[in-house]
Protein backbone atom coordinates (compact mmCIF):
# COMPACT_ATOMS: atom_id res chain seq x y z
CA UNK A 1 0.00 0.00 0.00
CA UNK A 2 1.33 3.34 -0.85
CA UNK A 3 0.72 5.42 2.01
CA UNK A 4 1.57 9.73 3.00
CA UNK A 5 2.08 10.39 6.22
CA UNK A 6 1.49 14.04 6.98
CA UNK A 7 3.26 15.33 10.31
CA UNK A 8 6.64 14.76 11.00
CA UNK A 9 6.39 15.25 15.07
CA UNK A 10 6.74 12.05 17.07
CA UNK A 11 3.48 10.30 16.46
CA UNK A 12 3.93 10.68 12.92
CA UNK A 13 7.91 9.38 12.90
CA UNK A 14 6.93 6.38 14.73
CA UNK A 15 3.60 5.44 12.55
CA UNK A 16 6.07 6.16 9.30
CA UNK A 17 8.62 3.79 11.09
CA UNK A 18 5.81 1.19 12.21
CA UNK A 19 3.67 0.88 8.43
CA UNK A 20 7.84 0.70 6.61
CA UNK A 21 8.43 -2.53 8.97
CA UNK A 22 4.90 -3.92 7.48
CA UNK A 23 6.01 -3.56 4.11
CA UNK A 24 4.18 -0.31 3.21
CA UNK A 25 5.41 1.95 0.80
CA UNK A 26 5.82 5.36 3.06
CA UNK A 27 6.31 8.69 2.85
CA UNK A 28 6.33 11.42 5.77
CA UNK A 29 5.86 15.11 4.92
CA UNK A 30 7.13 18.12 7.04
CA UNK A 31 7.08 21.64 6.28
CA UNK A 32 10.39 22.96 4.53
CA UNK A 33 10.62 25.39 8.22
CA UNK A 34 10.10 22.35 11.03
CA UNK A 35 12.45 21.84 12.77
CA UNK A 36 11.45 17.81 13.31
CA UNK A 37 11.69 17.53 9.47
CA UNK A 38 15.14 19.24 9.00
CA UNK A 39 16.56 17.31 11.52
CA UNK A 40 15.36 14.05 9.50
CA UNK A 41 16.32 15.74 6.66
CA UNK A 42 20.07 15.74 7.95
CA UNK A 43 20.32 12.52 9.95
CA UNK A 44 16.81 10.62 9.26
CA UNK A 45 16.71 10.27 13.08
CA UNK A 46 14.54 12.53 16.05
CA UNK A 47 15.59 11.81 19.87
CA UNK A 48 13.16 8.79 19.87
CA UNK A 49 13.74 6.78 16.45
CA UNK A 50 15.58 6.37 13.54
CA UNK A 51 14.07 6.14 10.14
CA UNK A 52 15.81 3.51 7.52
CA UNK A 53 16.84 4.85 4.02
CA UNK A 54 13.98 2.86 2.61
CA UNK A 55 11.53 5.59 3.78
CA UNK A 56 10.93 8.71 1.62
CA UNK A 57 11.48 12.22 3.37
CA UNK A 58 9.47 15.42 1.76
CA UNK A 59 8.56 18.86 1.69
CA UNK A 60 6.69 18.74 -1.15
CA UNK A 61 2.83 18.58 -0.08
CA UNK A 62 1.71 17.36 -4.01
CA UNK A 63 3.04 13.78 -2.22
CA UNK A 64 -0.30 13.74 -0.71
CA UNK A 65 -1.53 13.35 -4.41
CA UNK A 66 0.50 10.27 -5.16
CA UNK A 67 -0.57 7.81 -2.78
CA UNK A 68 -3.73 5.72 -1.72
CA UNK A 69 -3.52 6.14 2.19
CA UNK A 70 -2.86 10.01 3.77
CA UNK A 71 -2.20 9.50 7.34
CA UNK A 72 -2.37 12.73 9.26
CA UNK A 73 -0.71 13.39 12.36
CA UNK A 74 -1.05 16.98 13.38
CA UNK A 75 -2.33 19.45 16.40
CA UNK A 76 -5.75 18.80 16.03
CA UNK A 77 -6.90 22.73 15.89
CA UNK A 78 -4.88 22.99 12.97
CA UNK A 79 -6.34 20.38 10.93
CA UNK A 80 -9.00 22.80 9.35
CA UNK A 81 -6.52 24.89 8.31
CA UNK A 82 -4.37 21.67 6.68
CA UNK A 83 -7.68 20.53 4.67
CA UNK A 84 -9.01 24.36 3.62
CA UNK A 85 -5.37 25.65 2.61
CA UNK A 86 -3.39 23.52 1.28
CA UNK A 87 -4.85 20.05 0.54
CA UNK A 88 -8.07 21.21 -1.17
CA UNK A 89 -5.92 22.92 -3.71
CA UNK A 90 -4.72 19.41 -4.87
CA UNK A 91 -8.01 18.68 -5.79
CA UNK A 92 -7.83 15.01 -3.86
CA UNK A 93 -10.12 12.32 -5.11
CA UNK A 94 -10.95 8.64 -3.78
CA UNK A 95 -8.36 9.22 -0.91
CA UNK A 96 -8.58 7.17 2.80
CA UNK A 97 -7.62 9.93 5.08
CA UNK A 98 -6.55 8.32 8.43
CA UNK A 99 -6.61 10.81 11.34
CA UNK A 100 -4.16 9.52 13.86
CA UNK A 101 -4.82 12.54 16.12
CA UNK A 102 -6.84 13.19 18.69
CA UNK A 103 -9.17 16.46 19.56
CA UNK A 104 -12.94 18.72 19.25
CA UNK A 105 -12.57 22.13 17.34
CA UNK A 106 -12.63 24.66 19.67
CA UNK A 107 -14.87 27.17 17.76
CA UNK A 108 -17.38 24.89 16.67
CA UNK A 109 -16.74 22.09 18.75
CA UNK A 110 -17.21 19.62 15.81
CA UNK A 111 -15.34 15.94 15.46
CA UNK A 112 -12.23 16.16 13.69
CA UNK A 113 -14.02 13.67 11.24
CA UNK A 114 -16.64 16.18 10.66
CA UNK A 115 -14.26 18.73 9.42
CA UNK A 116 -12.53 16.45 6.71
CA UNK A 117 -16.11 15.35 5.82
CA UNK A 118 -17.56 19.18 5.29
CA UNK A 119 -13.79 19.80 3.53
CA UNK A 120 -13.02 17.73 0.89
CA UNK A 121 -14.43 15.94 -2.26
CA UNK A 122 -17.19 13.51 -1.03
CA UNK A 123 -15.49 10.97 -3.38
CA UNK A 124 -12.59 10.66 -0.02
CA UNK A 125 -13.56 8.42 2.71
CA UNK A 126 -12.15 9.49 6.41
CA UNK A 127 -11.24 6.94 9.78
CA UNK A 128 -9.84 7.18 12.79
CA UNK A 129 -6.66 5.34 14.63
CA UNK A 130 -7.12 5.98 18.15
CA UNK A 131 -5.79 4.27 21.22
CA UNK A 132 -2.80 3.43 23.93
CA UNK A 133 0.47 3.68 23.38
CA UNK A 134 3.91 5.64 23.40
CA UNK A 135 6.62 5.87 20.73
CA UNK A 136 9.13 5.15 23.02
CA UNK A 137 7.36 1.91 24.05
CA UNK A 138 6.74 0.74 20.70
CA UNK A 139 10.13 1.34 19.00
CA UNK A 140 11.37 -0.51 21.84
CA UNK A 141 9.23 -3.73 20.64
CA UNK A 142 6.07 -3.14 23.60
CA UNK A 143 3.09 -4.13 21.71
CA UNK A 144 -0.41 -2.47 22.26
CA UNK A 145 -4.49 -2.61 21.39
CA UNK A 146 -5.39 0.26 19.61
CA UNK A 147 -9.11 0.66 17.23
CA UNK A 148 -9.78 1.76 14.05
CA UNK A 149 -12.98 3.08 13.20
CA UNK A 150 -15.08 4.64 9.80
CA UNK A 151 -18.58 4.95 8.80
CA UNK A 152 -17.55 3.31 5.96
CA UNK A 153 -17.09 -0.47 7.23
CA UNK A 154 -15.24 -1.51 4.05
CA UNK A 155 -12.35 1.10 4.59
CA UNK A 156 -12.09 -0.18 8.34
CA UNK A 157 -11.69 -3.76 7.57
CA UNK A 158 -8.89 -2.98 4.50
CA UNK A 159 -6.76 -0.54 7.23
CA UNK A 160 -7.54 -3.44 10.05
CA UNK A 161 -6.22 -6.02 7.58
CA UNK A 162 -3.56 -3.80 6.34
CA UNK A 163 -2.42 -2.25 9.27
CA UNK A 164 -2.41 -4.75 11.91
CA UNK A 165 0.84 -6.45 13.10
CA UNK A 166 3.17 -7.66 15.92
CA UNK A 167 3.34 -4.14 17.85
CA UNK A 168 -0.10 -3.40 17.50
CA UNK A 169 -3.58 -5.71 17.80
CA UNK A 170 -6.82 -3.37 16.04
CA UNK A 171 -9.70 -3.66 17.20
CA UNK A 172 -13.02 -2.47 14.30
CA UNK A 173 -14.45 0.10 16.38
CA UNK A 174 -18.18 0.48 16.20
CA UNK A 175 -18.97 4.11 17.25
CA UNK A 176 -17.50 6.78 15.87
CA UNK A 177 -18.72 9.66 18.00
CA UNK A 178 -17.66 7.61 20.69
CA UNK A 179 -14.62 6.90 20.10
CA UNK A 180 -13.77 10.15 18.73
CA UNK A 181 -15.05 11.88 21.65
CA UNK A 182 -13.91 9.50 24.23
CA UNK A 183 -9.96 9.59 23.02
CA UNK A 184 -10.04 13.49 22.84
CA UNK A 185 -11.84 13.60 26.53
CA UNK A 186 -8.98 11.50 27.72
CA UNK A 187 -6.16 13.78 27.15
CA UNK A 188 -8.06 16.40 29.54
CA UNK A 189 -8.41 13.48 32.07
CA UNK A 190 -4.70 13.04 31.64
CA UNK A 191 -4.19 16.82 32.71
CA UNK A 192 -6.34 16.41 35.90
CA UNK A 193 -3.53 13.20 37.03
CA UNK A 194 -0.88 16.02 36.46
CA UNK A 195 -2.83 18.22 38.68
CA UNK A 196 -3.36 15.46 41.55
CA UNK A 197 0.85 14.51 40.88
CA UNK A 198 1.51 18.35 41.47
CA UNK A 199 -0.53 18.31 44.30
CA UNK A 200 0.82 14.66 45.61
CA UNK A 201 -2.50 13.18 45.49
CA UNK A 202 -1.79 10.42 43.07
CA UNK A 203 -3.46 8.02 45.53
CA UNK A 204 -7.04 10.14 43.84
CA UNK A 205 -6.44 8.49 40.66
CA UNK A 206 -8.50 5.60 41.26
CA UNK A 207 -11.24 8.43 41.40
CA UNK A 208 -10.07 10.40 38.78
CA UNK A 209 -10.63 7.22 36.07
CA UNK A 210 -14.01 5.86 38.01
CA UNK A 211 -15.61 9.00 37.88
CA UNK A 212 -14.10 10.72 34.80
CA UNK A 213 -15.22 7.82 32.31
CA UNK A 214 -18.12 8.06 33.77
CA UNK A 215 -18.88 11.84 33.01
CA UNK A 216 -17.27 11.05 29.44
CA UNK A 217 -19.61 8.36 29.10
CA UNK A 218 -22.75 10.75 29.86
CA UNK A 219 -21.53 13.24 27.11
CA UNK A 220 -21.49 10.94 24.59
CA UNK A 221 -24.43 9.13 24.97
CA UNK A 222 -25.91 12.55 25.03
CA UNK A 223 -24.56 13.86 21.85
CA UNK A 224 -25.98 10.31 19.87
CA UNK A 225 -22.96 7.37 20.77
CA UNK A 226 -22.74 4.69 22.79
CA UNK A 227 -21.82 5.34 26.14
CA UNK A 228 -20.07 2.19 26.48
CA UNK A 229 -17.67 4.03 23.95
CA UNK A 230 -15.89 5.56 26.94
CA UNK A 231 -15.12 2.23 28.58
CA UNK A 232 -12.99 0.93 25.48
CA UNK A 233 -9.71 2.14 24.12
CA UNK A 234 -10.71 5.25 23.00
CA UNK A 235 -10.79 6.22 26.65
CA UNK A 236 -10.28 4.08 29.60
CA UNK A 237 -8.41 1.96 27.74
CA UNK A 238 -6.20 4.87 27.47
CA UNK A 239 -5.73 5.99 31.27
CA UNK A 240 -2.14 4.04 31.82
CA UNK A 241 -0.56 5.54 29.34
CA UNK A 242 -2.45 9.30 29.78
CA UNK A 243 -2.72 9.43 33.69
CA UNK A 244 0.19 7.30 35.12
CA UNK A 245 3.11 7.34 32.06
CA UNK A 246 6.01 9.26 32.41
CA UNK A 247 5.76 10.04 28.76
CA UNK A 248 2.59 11.39 28.93
CA UNK A 249 2.42 15.30 27.56
CA UNK A 250 -0.76 15.97 28.98
CA UNK A 251 -0.23 14.40 32.46
CA UNK A 252 3.05 16.24 32.62
CA UNK A 253 1.67 19.44 31.82
CA UNK A 254 -0.60 19.28 34.43
CA UNK A 255 1.86 18.59 37.27
CA UNK A 256 4.38 21.39 35.95
CA UNK A 257 1.15 23.56 35.94
CA UNK A 258 0.51 22.86 39.39
CA UNK A 259 4.29 23.29 40.35
CA UNK A 260 4.90 26.68 38.52
CA UNK A 261 7.00 24.96 36.02
CA UNK A 262 7.53 25.65 32.33
CA UNK A 263 6.10 23.21 29.96
CA UNK A 264 6.91 23.47 26.22
CA UNK A 265 5.53 19.91 24.23
CA UNK A 266 2.02 20.07 23.08
CA UNK A 267 -0.70 18.82 25.65
CA UNK A 268 -3.67 18.49 23.64
CA UNK A 269 -6.02 18.35 26.61
CA UNK A 270 -5.64 22.48 27.28
CA UNK A 271 -7.62 22.99 24.00
CA UNK A 272 -9.72 20.06 23.99
CA UNK A 273 -11.24 20.88 27.84
CA UNK A 274 -12.29 24.16 26.43
CA UNK A 275 -14.04 22.57 23.72
CA UNK A 276 -15.76 19.93 26.12
CA UNK A 277 -17.24 23.20 27.76
CA UNK A 278 -19.08 24.03 25.12
CA UNK A 279 -20.23 21.02 24.19
CA UNK A 280 -21.43 20.54 27.80
CA UNK A 281 -23.11 23.51 27.81
CA UNK A 282 -25.43 23.03 24.45
CA UNK A 283 -25.76 19.13 25.12
CA UNK A 284 -27.16 20.00 28.96
CA UNK A 285 -24.23 17.78 30.65
CA UNK A 286 -22.59 18.05 33.57
CA UNK A 287 -19.29 17.10 33.84
CA UNK A 288 -17.83 18.35 36.77
CA UNK A 289 -13.99 17.25 36.08
CA UNK A 290 -13.64 18.56 33.15
CA UNK A 291 -14.72 21.90 34.09
CA UNK A 292 -12.49 22.17 37.34
CA UNK A 293 -9.83 21.19 34.79
CA UNK A 294 -10.83 24.50 32.63
CA UNK A 295 -11.58 27.04 35.99
CA UNK A 296 -7.64 25.80 36.57
CA UNK A 297 -6.22 26.58 33.28
CA UNK A 298 -8.84 29.36 31.66
CA UNK A 299 -9.69 31.01 34.92
CA UNK A 300 -6.80 30.98 36.85
CA UNK A 301 -9.08 29.31 39.88
CA UNK A 302 -7.00 27.74 43.05
CA UNK A 303 -5.82 24.19 42.63
CA UNK A 304 -7.14 23.45 46.31
CA UNK A 305 -10.42 25.26 46.49
CA UNK A 306 -11.76 23.67 43.06
CA UNK A 307 -10.43 19.94 44.42
CA UNK A 308 -12.04 21.20 48.05
CA UNK A 309 -15.19 22.14 45.84
CA UNK A 310 -15.45 18.50 43.86
CA UNK A 311 -15.16 16.70 47.69
CA UNK A 312 -18.32 19.13 48.54
CA UNK A 313 -20.32 18.26 45.58
CA UNK A 314 -24.16 16.67 47.24
CA UNK A 315 -23.35 13.75 47.91
CA UNK A 316 -25.57 10.45 45.61
CA UNK A 317 -25.32 7.22 44.79
CA UNK A 318 -22.33 5.89 42.71
CA UNK A 319 -24.36 4.46 39.61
Amino acid sequence: MKITVIGCGRWGSLITWYLDRLGHTVTLYGRENSPHMRRFLETRSNELLTLPERVTLSTDLSVAAECEVLIVSIPSQGLRTLLERELAPLELRRKTLVLCMKGIEIDTGKRLTEIVEETLDRSNRVAVWLGPGHVQEFYAGIPNCMVIDSLDDQVKKKLVDAFSGELIRFYYGQDLIGNEIGAAAKNVIGIAAGFLDGMQLSTLKGALMSRGTHEIARLIEAMGGNPMSAYGLCHLGDYEATVFSPYSHNRKFGECYIRGERFEALAEGYYTVAALKKLAETHCVELPICETVYRILYENADFYLEMDALFRRDLKSEF
